[in-house]
Protein backbone atom coordinates (compact mmCIF):
# COMPACT_ATOMS: atom_id res chain seq x y z
CA UNK A 1 0.00 0.00 0.00
CA UNK A 2 1.22 3.31 -1.09
CA UNK A 3 0.35 6.94 0.86
CA UNK A 4 1.09 9.60 -1.08
CA UNK A 5 1.59 13.52 0.66
CA UNK A 6 -0.61 13.77 3.35
CA UNK A 7 -2.45 10.78 1.90
CA UNK A 8 -4.07 8.23 4.47
CA UNK A 9 -4.76 4.80 3.65
CA UNK A 10 -9.08 4.39 2.65
CA UNK A 11 -11.67 1.78 3.18
CA UNK A 12 -10.79 0.38 -0.57
CA UNK A 13 -8.79 -2.67 -0.57
CA UNK A 14 -5.87 -2.32 -2.64
CA UNK A 15 -5.95 1.38 -2.98
CA UNK A 16 -5.04 4.99 -1.42
CA UNK A 17 -7.54 7.78 -0.44
CA UNK A 18 -6.30 10.89 -0.84
CA UNK A 19 -8.57 13.78 -0.07
CA UNK A 20 -11.93 11.90 -0.97
CA UNK A 21 -9.99 10.49 -4.16
CA UNK A 22 -8.84 6.53 -4.21
CA UNK A 23 -6.26 5.87 -6.42
CA UNK A 24 -6.00 2.01 -7.73
CA UNK A 25 -4.18 2.60 -10.47
CA UNK A 26 -0.73 4.80 -11.49
CA UNK A 27 -2.74 6.69 -13.34
CA UNK A 28 -5.51 7.70 -10.73
CA UNK A 29 -2.02 9.90 -9.47
CA UNK A 30 -2.93 13.50 -9.45
CA UNK A 31 -0.71 15.39 -12.36
CA UNK A 32 0.44 17.71 -9.42
CA UNK A 33 2.26 15.02 -6.95
CA UNK A 34 3.07 13.32 -10.30
CA UNK A 35 4.92 16.66 -11.27
CA UNK A 36 6.33 16.80 -7.78
CA UNK A 37 7.88 13.19 -7.91
CA UNK A 38 9.15 13.37 -11.61
CA UNK A 39 10.94 16.49 -10.23
CA UNK A 40 12.62 14.81 -7.66
CA UNK A 41 14.26 11.76 -9.69
CA UNK A 42 16.90 11.97 -12.25
CA UNK A 43 16.36 12.59 -16.14
CA UNK A 44 16.50 9.15 -17.35
CA UNK A 45 13.76 8.01 -15.43
CA UNK A 46 11.60 11.13 -16.25
CA UNK A 47 11.63 9.69 -19.75
CA UNK A 48 10.97 6.19 -18.82
CA UNK A 49 8.06 7.74 -16.56
CA UNK A 50 6.82 8.83 -19.62
CA UNK A 51 5.75 6.24 -21.11
CA UNK A 52 3.97 4.26 -18.29
CA UNK A 53 0.72 5.45 -19.52
CA UNK A 54 -0.72 8.01 -21.65
CA UNK A 55 -1.74 9.96 -18.94
CA UNK A 56 1.91 10.48 -17.37
CA UNK A 57 2.58 11.06 -20.63
CA UNK A 58 0.67 14.54 -21.52
CA UNK A 59 1.30 15.56 -17.56
CA UNK A 60 4.82 15.16 -17.98
CA UNK A 61 5.53 16.31 -21.08
CA UNK A 62 3.30 19.41 -20.76
CA UNK A 63 4.67 19.99 -17.10
CA UNK A 64 8.63 19.22 -17.68
CA UNK A 65 10.60 22.90 -18.49
CA UNK A 66 14.53 21.50 -17.67
CA UNK A 67 15.80 17.90 -19.11
CA UNK A 68 19.80 17.14 -19.76
CA UNK A 69 20.69 14.13 -21.77
CA UNK A 70 24.09 14.78 -21.24
CA UNK A 71 24.07 10.96 -19.73
CA UNK A 72 23.13 9.33 -23.24
CA UNK A 73 26.47 8.13 -24.58
CA UNK A 74 25.53 6.67 -27.66
CA UNK A 75 22.49 7.70 -29.84
CA UNK A 76 21.53 11.19 -28.61
CA UNK A 77 20.24 12.03 -31.98
CA UNK A 78 17.29 9.29 -31.97
CA UNK A 79 16.51 10.37 -28.44
CA UNK A 80 16.40 13.74 -29.16
CA UNK A 81 14.40 13.37 -32.37
CA UNK A 82 11.90 10.99 -30.50
CA UNK A 83 11.70 13.50 -27.41
CA UNK A 84 11.40 16.98 -28.93
CA UNK A 85 8.13 16.89 -29.61
CA UNK A 86 6.80 16.02 -27.11
CA UNK A 87 8.25 18.02 -24.40
CA UNK A 88 7.79 20.87 -26.36
CA UNK A 89 7.58 23.15 -22.92
CA UNK A 90 11.14 22.98 -22.15
CA UNK A 91 12.95 25.92 -20.80
CA UNK A 92 16.28 24.31 -20.60
CA UNK A 93 18.33 21.77 -22.42
CA UNK A 94 21.53 20.32 -21.70
CA UNK A 95 22.89 18.67 -24.12
CA UNK A 96 26.62 18.55 -23.94
CA UNK A 97 28.55 15.40 -24.68
CA UNK A 98 31.78 13.72 -24.21
CA UNK A 99 31.41 12.04 -27.48
CA UNK A 100 30.53 14.35 -30.07
CA UNK A 101 27.34 12.50 -31.19
CA UNK A 102 25.10 15.63 -31.98
CA UNK A 103 24.31 16.22 -35.89
CA UNK A 104 22.30 19.15 -37.21
CA UNK A 105 18.85 17.30 -37.72
CA UNK A 106 18.14 16.82 -34.27
CA UNK A 107 19.14 20.69 -33.42
CA UNK A 108 16.39 20.99 -36.27
CA UNK A 109 13.43 19.00 -34.68
CA UNK A 110 14.64 20.85 -31.14
CA UNK A 111 13.91 24.32 -32.89
CA UNK A 112 10.98 23.31 -34.52
CA UNK A 113 9.13 22.10 -31.25
CA UNK A 114 10.91 23.49 -28.32
CA UNK A 115 10.36 27.49 -28.52
CA UNK A 116 10.07 28.63 -25.13
CA UNK A 117 13.76 27.31 -24.78
CA UNK A 118 15.71 30.01 -22.61
CA UNK A 119 19.17 28.14 -22.05
CA UNK A 120 20.50 25.60 -24.29
CA UNK A 121 24.12 23.70 -23.76
CA UNK A 122 25.22 22.55 -27.17
CA UNK A 123 29.25 22.12 -26.06
CA UNK A 124 31.54 19.93 -27.58
CA UNK A 125 28.92 19.52 -30.45
CA UNK A 126 32.12 19.36 -32.74
CA UNK A 127 29.44 18.29 -35.84
CA UNK A 128 26.99 20.83 -35.93
CA UNK A 129 27.09 23.38 -39.08
CA UNK A 130 25.51 26.95 -39.48
CA UNK A 131 22.40 24.76 -40.15
CA UNK A 132 22.00 24.52 -36.57
CA UNK A 133 22.30 28.46 -35.97
CA UNK A 134 19.80 28.87 -38.96
CA UNK A 135 17.14 26.80 -37.00
CA UNK A 136 17.64 28.22 -33.66
CA UNK A 137 17.45 31.67 -35.07
CA UNK A 138 14.10 31.22 -36.22
CA UNK A 139 12.93 28.43 -34.00
CA UNK A 140 14.32 29.92 -30.31
CA UNK A 141 13.80 33.43 -29.96
CA UNK A 142 13.70 33.60 -26.32
CA UNK A 143 17.51 31.99 -25.43
CA UNK A 144 18.81 34.08 -22.90
CA UNK A 145 21.80 31.52 -22.26
CA UNK A 146 23.80 29.48 -24.77
CA UNK A 147 26.49 27.26 -24.56
CA UNK A 148 28.13 27.00 -28.25
CA UNK A 149 31.69 26.11 -26.45
CA UNK A 150 34.05 24.13 -28.70
CA UNK A 151 31.92 23.81 -31.39
CA UNK A 152 34.62 24.55 -33.73
CA UNK A 153 32.90 24.60 -36.99
CA UNK A 154 30.31 27.72 -36.72
CA UNK A 155 30.87 30.38 -38.88
CA UNK A 156 31.30 33.57 -38.22
CA UNK A 157 28.38 34.33 -40.77
CA UNK A 158 26.11 31.70 -38.98
CA UNK A 159 26.42 33.40 -35.51
CA UNK A 160 25.91 37.02 -37.19
CA UNK A 161 22.56 35.64 -38.51
CA UNK A 162 21.68 33.93 -34.93
CA UNK A 163 21.94 37.38 -32.73
CA UNK A 164 19.67 39.14 -35.29
CA UNK A 165 17.13 36.97 -33.73
CA UNK A 166 18.39 35.63 -30.80
CA UNK A 167 18.00 39.30 -28.87
CA UNK A 168 17.40 38.29 -25.39
CA UNK A 169 21.25 36.65 -24.70
CA UNK A 170 22.78 37.23 -21.46
CA UNK A 171 24.65 34.96 -20.93
CA UNK A 172 26.78 33.54 -24.19
CA UNK A 173 29.70 30.89 -24.25
CA UNK A 174 31.85 31.01 -27.52
CA UNK A 175 34.74 29.88 -25.84
CA UNK A 176 36.69 27.27 -28.11
CA UNK A 177 35.12 28.96 -31.39
CA UNK A 178 38.06 29.10 -33.23
CA UNK A 179 36.44 29.43 -36.74
CA UNK A 180 33.01 31.27 -35.81
CA UNK A 181 34.58 34.24 -33.20
CA UNK A 182 35.32 37.08 -35.41
CA UNK A 183 34.88 40.99 -34.99
CA UNK A 184 32.13 40.14 -37.29
CA UNK A 185 30.81 38.16 -35.12
CA UNK A 186 31.18 40.87 -32.29
CA UNK A 187 30.25 43.15 -33.56
CA UNK A 188 27.04 41.06 -34.66
CA UNK A 189 26.65 40.95 -31.00
CA UNK A 190 27.20 44.75 -30.38
CA UNK A 191 24.57 45.37 -32.80
CA UNK A 192 21.92 43.09 -31.42
CA UNK A 193 22.64 41.93 -28.17
CA UNK A 194 21.94 44.36 -25.40
CA UNK A 195 21.27 42.69 -22.82
CA UNK A 196 24.35 40.58 -22.72
CA UNK A 197 25.48 40.17 -19.12
CA UNK A 198 28.34 37.32 -20.01
CA UNK A 199 30.63 36.17 -22.69
CA UNK A 200 33.38 33.49 -22.87
CA UNK A 201 35.81 34.37 -26.01
CA UNK A 202 38.41 32.02 -24.59
CA UNK A 203 41.40 30.90 -27.25
CA UNK A 204 38.85 32.90 -29.99
CA UNK A 205 42.35 33.72 -32.01
CA UNK A 206 40.52 36.12 -34.44
CA UNK A 207 38.95 38.03 -31.87
CA UNK A 208 40.65 41.50 -32.47
CA UNK A 209 40.22 45.47 -30.82
CA UNK A 210 37.45 46.04 -34.12
CA UNK A 211 35.09 43.51 -32.06
CA UNK A 212 35.85 43.76 -28.83
CA UNK A 213 35.46 47.72 -28.67
CA UNK A 214 31.70 46.73 -30.69
CA UNK A 215 31.08 44.27 -27.81
CA UNK A 216 31.93 47.35 -25.41
CA UNK A 217 29.95 50.16 -27.20
CA UNK A 218 27.08 47.58 -27.94
CA UNK A 219 26.94 45.65 -24.17
CA UNK A 220 26.66 48.58 -21.62
CA UNK A 221 25.51 45.48 -19.41
CA UNK A 222 28.58 43.16 -19.42
CA UNK A 223 29.93 41.96 -15.83
CA UNK A 224 32.22 39.16 -17.29
CA UNK A 225 34.24 39.35 -20.08
CA UNK A 226 37.18 36.21 -20.83
CA UNK A 227 39.32 37.08 -23.52
CA UNK A 228 42.22 34.65 -22.59
CA UNK A 229 44.26 33.56 -25.75
CA UNK A 230 42.94 36.73 -27.66
CA UNK A 231 46.55 37.32 -28.64
CA UNK A 232 45.78 39.72 -31.27
CA UNK A 233 43.77 42.82 -28.70
CA UNK A 234 45.32 45.24 -27.80
CA UNK A 235 44.95 48.39 -25.04
CA UNK A 236 42.21 49.79 -27.24
CA UNK A 237 39.97 46.89 -25.90
CA UNK A 238 40.08 47.08 -22.34
CA UNK A 239 40.10 50.66 -22.36
CA UNK A 240 36.74 50.47 -24.48
CA UNK A 241 35.62 47.82 -21.56
CA UNK A 242 36.64 50.28 -18.95
CA UNK A 243 34.58 53.18 -20.33
CA UNK A 244 31.11 51.52 -21.51
CA UNK A 245 30.71 48.53 -19.29
CA UNK A 246 30.73 50.06 -15.49
CA UNK A 247 29.23 46.97 -14.07
CA UNK A 248 32.41 44.84 -15.24
CA UNK A 249 33.32 42.73 -12.26
CA UNK A 250 35.59 40.08 -14.13
CA UNK A 251 38.11 39.88 -16.52
CA UNK A 252 40.45 38.09 -18.33
CA UNK A 253 43.34 38.74 -20.16
CA UNK A 254 45.56 35.76 -19.68
CA UNK A 255 48.81 35.37 -22.40
CA UNK A 256 47.12 38.71 -23.92
CA UNK A 257 50.84 40.08 -24.35
CA UNK A 258 50.10 43.12 -26.37
CA UNK A 259 48.44 44.70 -23.29
CA UNK A 260 49.86 47.34 -21.46
CA UNK A 261 49.94 49.88 -18.30
CA UNK A 262 48.02 52.14 -20.08
CA UNK A 263 45.16 49.82 -20.31
CA UNK A 264 45.78 49.13 -16.31
CA UNK A 265 45.12 52.67 -15.40
CA UNK A 266 42.47 52.94 -17.92
CA UNK A 267 40.56 50.43 -15.47
CA UNK A 268 42.06 52.72 -12.48
CA UNK A 269 40.77 56.00 -14.11
CA UNK A 270 37.29 54.63 -14.70
CA UNK A 271 36.63 53.31 -10.97
CA UNK A 272 37.57 56.38 -9.94
CA UNK A 273 35.26 58.34 -12.24
CA UNK A 274 32.47 55.28 -11.89
CA UNK A 275 32.74 56.35 -7.76
CA UNK A 276 32.47 59.97 -7.94
CA UNK A 277 29.83 59.81 -10.28
CA UNK A 278 27.74 57.21 -7.90
CA UNK A 279 28.33 58.94 -4.72
CA UNK A 280 25.64 61.31 -4.46
CA UNK A 281 23.04 58.42 -5.25
CA UNK A 282 25.12 55.80 -3.32
CA UNK A 283 26.11 57.88 -0.67
CA UNK A 284 29.41 56.94 -0.98
CA UNK A 285 28.74 53.06 -0.53
CA UNK A 286 30.26 51.85 -3.89
CA UNK A 287 33.08 49.88 -2.11
CA UNK A 288 30.96 46.72 -3.83
CA UNK A 289 31.57 47.71 -7.44
CA UNK A 290 34.03 47.21 -9.63
CA UNK A 291 36.36 44.63 -11.18
CA UNK A 292 36.47 40.93 -8.31
CA UNK A 293 38.22 38.80 -10.21
CA UNK A 294 40.98 39.82 -13.14
CA UNK A 295 43.62 37.02 -14.67
CA UNK A 296 46.91 39.34 -16.40
CA UNK A 297 48.65 35.51 -16.30
CA UNK A 298 51.68 35.92 -18.93
CA UNK A 299 50.69 39.67 -19.94
CA UNK A 300 54.33 40.48 -19.37
CA UNK A 301 54.40 44.37 -20.78
CA UNK A 302 52.86 45.18 -17.27
CA UNK A 303 55.12 47.14 -14.82
CA UNK A 304 54.23 46.83 -10.76
CA UNK A 305 53.25 50.57 -10.39
CA UNK A 306 50.52 50.00 -12.85
CA UNK A 307 49.36 46.71 -11.62
CA UNK A 308 49.31 48.59 -7.89
CA UNK A 309 47.37 51.16 -8.49
CA UNK A 310 44.83 48.55 -10.23
CA UNK A 311 44.71 46.49 -7.40
CA UNK A 312 44.78 49.50 -4.82
CA UNK A 313 41.45 51.00 -6.47
CA UNK A 314 39.70 47.45 -6.71
CA UNK A 315 39.72 46.07 -3.19
CA UNK A 316 38.00 42.91 -4.05
CA UNK A 317 40.97 42.16 -5.76
CA UNK A 318 43.44 40.15 -3.96
CA UNK A 319 46.85 38.21 -4.41
CA UNK A 320 46.55 37.13 -1.13
CA UNK A 321 46.53 33.02 -0.43
CA UNK A 322 43.38 31.41 -0.99
CA UNK A 323 42.04 34.57 -1.97
CA UNK A 324 43.74 34.88 -5.52
CA UNK A 325 41.31 37.13 -7.57
CA UNK A 326 44.09 38.82 -9.20
CA UNK A 327 46.09 36.15 -11.06
CA UNK A 328 49.41 37.10 -12.25
CA UNK A 329 51.16 33.26 -13.02
CA UNK A 330 54.06 33.58 -15.03
CA UNK A 331 54.89 37.45 -14.17
CA UNK A 332 58.02 37.32 -11.75
CA UNK A 333 58.57 40.96 -12.33
CA UNK A 334 55.48 41.55 -10.26
CA UNK A 335 55.92 39.96 -7.38
CA UNK A 336 56.10 43.11 -5.36
CA UNK A 337 52.36 43.73 -5.82
CA UNK A 338 50.08 43.18 -3.04
CA UNK A 339 46.36 43.15 -2.00
CA UNK A 340 45.54 44.79 1.47
CA UNK A 341 45.08 42.10 2.97
CA UNK A 342 48.84 40.40 2.38
CA UNK A 343 50.03 44.70 3.24
CA UNK A 344 48.03 43.75 6.59
CA UNK A 345 50.04 41.06 7.38
CA UNK A 346 53.34 42.90 7.63
CA UNK A 347 51.86 44.83 10.30
CA UNK A 348 51.82 45.04 14.42
CA UNK A 349 48.22 43.57 15.43
CA UNK A 350 48.05 46.59 17.40
CA UNK A 351 48.05 49.28 14.16
CA UNK A 352 44.13 50.49 13.80
CA UNK A 353 42.34 48.64 10.38
CA UNK A 354 42.27 51.76 8.35
CA UNK A 355 42.27 51.32 4.68
CA UNK A 356 39.25 51.18 2.68
CA UNK A 357 37.25 50.27 5.46
CA UNK A 358 39.42 46.79 6.25
CA UNK A 359 38.87 44.84 9.32
CA UNK A 360 41.02 42.65 11.06
CA UNK A 361 38.85 39.50 9.44
CA UNK A 362 40.72 40.02 6.31
CA UNK A 363 44.03 39.70 7.97
CA UNK A 364 45.75 35.84 7.57
CA UNK A 365 45.29 33.29 10.42
CA UNK A 366 48.68 34.21 12.22
CA UNK A 367 49.88 37.05 10.67
CA UNK A 368 51.66 35.38 8.02
CA UNK A 369 52.94 37.31 4.60
CA UNK A 370 50.62 36.00 1.88
CA UNK A 371 52.74 34.36 -0.57
CA UNK A 372 52.25 35.94 -4.11
CA UNK A 373 51.55 33.51 -7.00
CA UNK A 374 54.10 35.16 -9.79
CA UNK A 375 55.92 31.56 -10.38
CA UNK A 376 55.14 30.71 -13.49
CA UNK A 377 52.64 28.41 -15.36
CA UNK A 378 53.93 25.19 -15.13
CA UNK A 379 51.55 22.86 -17.15
CA UNK A 380 48.71 23.46 -19.08
CA UNK A 381 46.44 21.79 -17.20
CA UNK A 382 46.80 23.81 -14.43
CA UNK A 383 45.92 26.99 -16.97
CA UNK A 384 43.08 25.19 -17.78
CA UNK A 385 41.83 23.99 -14.68
CA UNK A 386 42.26 27.21 -12.85
CA UNK A 387 40.78 29.40 -15.95
CA UNK A 388 37.66 26.79 -15.48
CA UNK A 389 37.44 28.05 -11.71
CA UNK A 390 37.63 31.29 -12.68
CA UNK A 391 34.71 31.37 -15.12
CA UNK A 392 32.70 29.12 -12.35
CA UNK A 393 32.90 32.08 -10.45
CA UNK A 394 32.51 34.71 -12.45
CA UNK A 395 29.14 33.17 -13.78
CA UNK A 396 27.62 32.95 -10.28
CA UNK A 397 28.45 36.41 -9.77
CA UNK A 398 26.55 37.35 -12.98
CA UNK A 399 23.37 34.79 -11.87
CA UNK A 400 23.35 36.32 -8.43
Amino acid sequence: MLAFGDGKRGGSEGGVKMEGVVITEWKDIPVELLLRIVSLVDDRTVIMASGVCSGWRDAICLGLTHLSLSWCKNSMNNLVLSLAPKFTKLQTLVLRQDKPQLEDHAVETIAGYCHDLQDLDLSKSFKLSDLSLYALAHGCPNLSKLNISGCTAFSDVGLEYLFEFCRKLKILNLCGCVKGATDRALQGIGRNCSQLQFLNLGWCENVGDVGVMSLAYGCPELRTVDLCGCASITDESVIALANRCPHLISLGLYYCRNITDRAMYSLVHNRVKNKLAMWESMKGRCDGEGLRSLNISQCTALTPPAVQALCDSFPALHTCSGRHSLVMSGCLHLTSVHCVCAVQAHRPHTEPYMQLGRSPACEPAGGRTMPLRADGVRNGEHIITHHAALLDASLEDVMN
